[in-house]
C-alpha cells in the first residue's frame, strides 16, 4: 500500500495549533506576579486558577473523542480555538480574579479539545515523524510565552497586552481552521492496510504500518470515526460507547498516559529542587540543567520522529520506556550532581517520543473503530496524571527529603513499563459482542 504524505497547509496548521496551545502556560508564569499584585490577591492564588483550567481541559478533552464523528475534526479544531482565543481575550480583560478564573475555565475547554481533536486526527492520518515533530511544536510554544510576556512587561504594556497579543494569534488561527473545514475530512494519508495483509514493524516499516487493527479486533470502518462519514457518539456506526469503554486496554493505557506525564512534570517541576538542595548544585548551573532537561524533550521529538519511520514506532516506543527507567535510576543515585544532570538529559531525550508514539499506536492496541474515543480518555487521563501525582509528590518532598524525588520517578517509570506491557497484552483480546 502507498502511503499518500499529508498535506503541507494541514500540517502547518496542527504545528501551530500545538504552539498555541503552549503559549498560555508560558504567559502565567511570567504574568501572574503582575496579576496578583493588581488584583491584590496572594501568590497561592494562582491554584485556583490553574484548577479551573485542568477541569475544563479534562472536560472537553473526553468529551471531544466522543463527538469527534459527529462535529467533524475542522469544525471542532476551528470552534475550539475560536473558544480559546475569547477566553484568552476575558484574561486581557478581567477586572479581578473571578473573572480570571471563569476563564481558565473557558480555555480549559477550548485547549482540550484542540488537544484530543488534532491528536486523534494525527494518529490516523500523520505517521510517527509528524507526530513527533508536532508534540516538539507544544515545547516551543512554552518557551515563546514567557518571551512574549517578558516583552509586553519589559516596554510597559502590562500584563494584560500579553494576553492580547496571544487572542490575536489564536483568533488567526481559527480563521485558519474555518477556511480548511473541508480538508480535514480526509484522513487517507493513515488509512490503514486490509486487515489480512501481513504488517511489518521492523526496520523499513511504513510511517503509519503501526496504526492498523490489533489481532481480534474487526476491521476499519471508513478509518477513525472520520469526520462526516456517519457513525454515533464518535464512532462508527454500530459500536457503542459501551463497547469502547469495556475494552481493558482502554484502561490499561489510560493508566499509561497519567503516569507518563506524572514523570514528565515532575521531573522538570523539582529537579531545581533536588540539585540545589539535594546535590548542592549552584542555583544557576541548576538552572541551566533544568532548561536542558526540557531542551531534550525538544530535541528528543525532532530526531526521534525520524528514527521512528526506520526503526518502527512499537521498537522506539520499547526502548524508550526503558530509556527513561534508566535516567531515572541516575537521578536516584546518591552521586554527584553531574550523575543526576546526565540522568535528567537521559530521561528528557528518552521520554520525548512517548507521548506521541502511545498517541499514535492507539488503533494498535484498541481497534480504529474505538481510537477517536480512546485518545479523548488517554488525554483526559494525562491531565489528571499531571495535577495529582506531582503535587503528591510535592508533599512527600517537603514533609520527608526531596532526595526522594529520583526514587519515585523510578517506581513511576517501573509503573509506566507496567502499563504499557498490559494494554499491549490486553490488544489481542477480541472486543465485546452485543
Amino acid at each position: 500500500m502507498s502511503v499518500a504524505p499529508p498535506r503541507t497547509s494541514l500540517l502547518l496548521l496542527a504545528y501551530l495549533a500545538f504552539v498555541s496551545l503552549g503559549l498560555p502556560d508560558g504567559l502565567l508564569g511570567v504574568g501572574w506576579p503582575s496579576i496578583s499584585t493588581e488584583f491584590g490577591v496572594p501568590t497561592g492564588a494562582v491554584g485556583l486558577v490553574l484548577t479551573a483550567g485542568t477541569i475544563g481541559y479534562l472536560t472537553s478533552s473526553v468529551l471531544a473523542g466522543f463527538t469527534l464523528a459527529r462535529l467533524g475534526v475542522g469544525r471542532l479544531l476551528a470552534g475550539s480555538t475560536l473558544l480559546a482565543s475569547l477566553a484568552l481575550t476575558g484574561y486581557a480583560n478581567a477586572p479581578g480574579l473571578t473573572v480570571l478564573i471563569g476563564c481558565a475555565l473557558v480555555l480549559g475547554l477550548g485547549s482540550g479539545a484542540i488537544d484530543s481533536g488534532l491528536n486523534a486526527y494525527a494518529a490516523g492520518a500523520f505517521g510517527p515523524r509528524h507526530m513527533n515533530w508536532m508534540h516538539a511544536f507544544f515545547g516551543l510554544g512554552v518557551a515563546i510565552g514567557p518571551l512574549v510576556m517578558t516583552a509586553m512587561l519589559s516596554t510597559g504594556a502590562g500584563w494584560r497586552w500579553g494576553y492580547a497579543v496571544t487572542a490575536a494569534a489564536q483568533l488567526a488561527l481559527a480563521t485558519a481552521f474555518a477556511l480548511t473545514v473541508g480538508a480535514w475530512r480526509d484522513r487517507t494519508a493513515g488509512s490503514p492496510p486490509s486487515p489480512a495483509a501481513p504488517v511489518d514493524r521492523t526496520v523499513g516499516a511504513r510511517p503509519d504500518d503501526s496504526v492498523v487493527a490489533p489481532a481480534g479486533h474487526p476491521g476499519p470502518v471508513d478509518g477513525p470515526a472520520v469526520a462526516g462519514r456517519g457513525g454515533s457518539a464518535g464512532g462508527p456506526a454500530g459500536v457503542r460507547i459501551a463497547d469502547t469503554l469495556r475494552l481493558p486496554a482502554v484502561w490499561f493505557g489510560a493508566l499509561a498516559f497519567a503516569v507518563y506525564v506524572a514523570i514528565e512534570v515532575s521531573a522538570g517541576l523539582y529537579a531545581f529542587l533536588l540539585l540545589t538542595e539535594g546535590r548542592g548544585v549552584s542555583a544557576e548551573a541548576a538552572g541551566v540543567a533544568v532548561s536542558g532537561y526540557w531542551g531534550s524533550l525538544f530535541v528528543g521529538r525532532v530526531v526521534q520522529g525520524l528514527v521512528a519511520e526506520r526503526l518502527g514506532t512499537a521498537r522506539v516506543l520499547r526502548g524508550s520506556l526503558l530509556g527513561m527507567a534508566v535516567g531515572a535510576v541516575l537521578i536516584a543515585l546518591p552521586a554527584p550532581g553531574w550523575v543526576t544532570v546526565a540522568g535528567l538529559v537521559v530521561l528528557g531525550f528518552a521520554a520525548a517520543p512517548v507521548f506521541p508514539l502511545l498517541t499514535l499506536s492507539t488503533a494498535e492496541r484498541v481497534g480504529r473503530q474505538h481510537a477517536d474515543r480512546v485518545i479523548g480518555v488517554q488525554i483526559g487521563a494525562a491531565g489528571i496524571g499531571a495535577a495529582l501525582i506531582p503535587a503528591g509528590l510535592g508533599v512527600l518532598l517537603g514533609d520527608i527529603s526531596v532526595r526522594l524525588l529520583g526514587p519515585a520517578l523510578t517506581v513511576l517509570a517501573v509503573a509506566l513499563l507496567v502499563a504499557h506491557a498490559a494494554a499491549a497484552r490486553q490488544a489481542a483480546a477480541p472486543p465485546p459482542t452485543h
